[in-house]
């Protein structure tokens, strides 16, 4: 039951209390007086988009918040929208929510029913999920639906498939001509930048032989004396020259120092150290043609040694798809007839069920109907065509056929309703449907086109359905409103140059003027206003 709602800076309405009773709770006033912003400001807490342009002018945002009790507990909703970027935040008990939390939970707390509600009932659509509405398993239902996503998946699955194997396979030699060439070369990962730095490596090691070979000539000699042998025929020299001239010692003795430590140098430059990374001198002539071969791969297939290698796992894999691909489109093609076969079985037990379930819910329909003026042989009949949900697999689509008059041929709600007749209808779908016991009724102009003694017995419909359910009426007409547990009066004025839209309850003396103005005003208005407050 909706206990309390308060709406603020939405449209017209600055800030508005509205405090409700269970039964009938009606709303009046005079057309354009705002009555529609309140069912929009329910409509946005339970749901329902709203445009930033709807926050009143002037205001940082627009709120609506309710308090509804259940059954289980208290629940207190509120969802505001900024007028700046046009989002909204919803809390559920000061707990803020997604929007999706609100579609389970809006059928709980409210069943609309709206000048709207009369399009949606004239929908196909609308009415063939009525008239399974009452089926004894709907489970049946459920499966037909995931059998159908499953058939559909298979099917993306297998177009997908065939798609992929068409493109593939117009490109199959290119891939094996370019499979092949890869395989040739047999290109590894790194490979390249690894044989460019030993290249590099071999050509310093190779400079540093040249000079360590150079540098040993030049101590040893070649075809000539070496520095080492002119070093021993001057210290030779020297010590004869000591035998006559004492001072040259020291010069023989350091030559003879020198030549010692250039034959050791000489030792050491036939042993020449390797470089960091390279032990041993490769094999040049190898290495060359190995990096030309990999050029060449390059050239051919256009891409860099990394793409090469990609390419490589890619090519693998599509081929891989190739060889595979007609059996995995077997497996997709048994999948889809059992599939096709368990849907089959299940739309057969649907099928009857739902002729059942209908059946009971025109009956209904019927005594409703007649209650609310229509004809003892009012007639509503449940219509079946025949539709193929899948390749070989058939089910049926109900609509509703009535006939309200006697000895007219049934024909679609939309070809011979007037609206008064649309509005008793959905008042009597309103009886009949299984809603949830604690959603609170929301008739905006039921009785829109209903008029004379049928109006009459619409009151009374309405008044019984409000003795076990919570009731918000919007309504022109005092014999409805007269009915009301509670009434509002909704007013528009203008006060400092704005505009606002007010409610108010009305006490026993404001709602007899409501309801003399309702009537029509003046003397009148007056004597119905006092016969329906009898």
């Amino acid at each position: 039951m909706l206990e309390y709602l308060r709406i603020r800076n939405l449209a017209l309405i600055e800030d508005m209390e509205l405090e409700f009773s269970p039964g009938m709770n009606v709303l009046t006033g005079e057309t354009g007086a705002g009555k529609s912003f309140i069912l929009k400001a329910l409509g946005f807490l339970l749901g329902d988009k709203l445009s930033a342009d709807m926050v009143r002018a002037g205001a940082e945002r627009a709120q609506v918040e309710a308090l509804f009790s259940t059954k289980d507990a208290d629940m207190v909703l509120r969802r505001e929208i900024v007028a700046e970027t046009g989002r909204s935040r919803l809390y559920i008990n000061d707990e803020l929510r997604s929007q999706d939390s609100l579609r389970d939970l809006r059928n709980r707390l409210v069943a609309h029913t709206s000048q709207h509600a009369q399009q949606k009932l004239l929908q196909s659509s609308f009415q063939a999920k009525l008239l399974e509405s009452g089926l004894n398993c709907p489970e049946l239902l459920h499966q037909r639906d995931d059998l159908l996503a499953r058939l559909q998946a298979n099917a993306v699955q297998r177009s997908a498939l065939l798609e992929r194997q068409a493109g593939l396979g117009e490109r199959r030699e290119l891939l094996e001509m370019q499979q092949q060439e890869i395989d040739k070369v047999s290109p590894e990962e790194g490979e390249e930048e690894k044989l460019e730095e030993i290249r590099a490596l071999a050509r310093s090691m190779e400079h540093q032989q040249e000079n360590y070979e150079q540098a040993l000539i030049l101590l040893q000699g070649d075809e000539q004396e070496g520095v080492i042998d002119q070093l021993g025929q001057l210290e030779k020299l020297l010590q004869r020259m000591c035998r006559e001239d004492d001072s040259l010692q020291a010069d023989a003795d350091a030559v003879a120092a020198l030549r010692q430590q250039l034959a050791h140098l000489g030792g050491r430059l036939r042993r020449p150290p390797a470089l960091p990374g390279l032990d041993e001198m490769p094999d040049m002539d190898h290495l060359e043609e190995r990096l030309f071969a990999l050029a060449q791969l390059k050239r051919k297939l256009h891409r860099t040694l990394p793409e090469i290698l990609s390419l490589r796992e890619e090519i693998s894999e599509n081929l891989s798809f190739l060889d595979v691909c007609a059996l995995d489109i077997t497996r997709l093609d048994k999948e889809a007839a059992a599939l096709a076969a368990e849907l089959a079985a299940v739309t057969a037990r649907i099928i009857p069920a739902r002729r059942e379930a209908a059946a009971v819910i025109a009956t209904k329909l019927e005594n409703e109907l007649r209650q609310l003026g229509f004809s003892d042989q009012v007639r509503v009949l449940p219509d079946f065509a025949v539709q193929e949900i899948w390749p070989g697999v058939t089910d049926e689509r109900g609509r509703i056929l009535w006939a309200p008059n006697p000895g007219q041929p049934p024909q679609p709600l939309d070809k011979i309703a007037s609206g008064g007749e649309l509005s008793r209808f959905l008042l009597a779908l309103a009886s009949v449907q299984q809603d949830d016991e604690g959603a609170t009724f929301i008739f905006d102009e039921v009785d829109a086109g209903v008029g004379g003694m049928t109006l009459n017995k619409l009151a009374e419909k309405l008044y019984a359905l409000a003795e076990t359910r919570q009731m918000l009426l919007i309504t022109h007409w005092p014999q409805l409103a007269a009915r009301a547990r509670r009434h509002f009066q909704i007013v528009k004025m203008v006060r400092d140059g704005e505009t606002f839209t007010l409610c108010s309850p009305l006490n026993k003396e404001d709602r007899h003027a409501e309801l003399a103005r309702m009537a029509g005003g003046g003397e009148q208005g007056e004597a119905l206003a006092r016969s329906l407050e009898k």
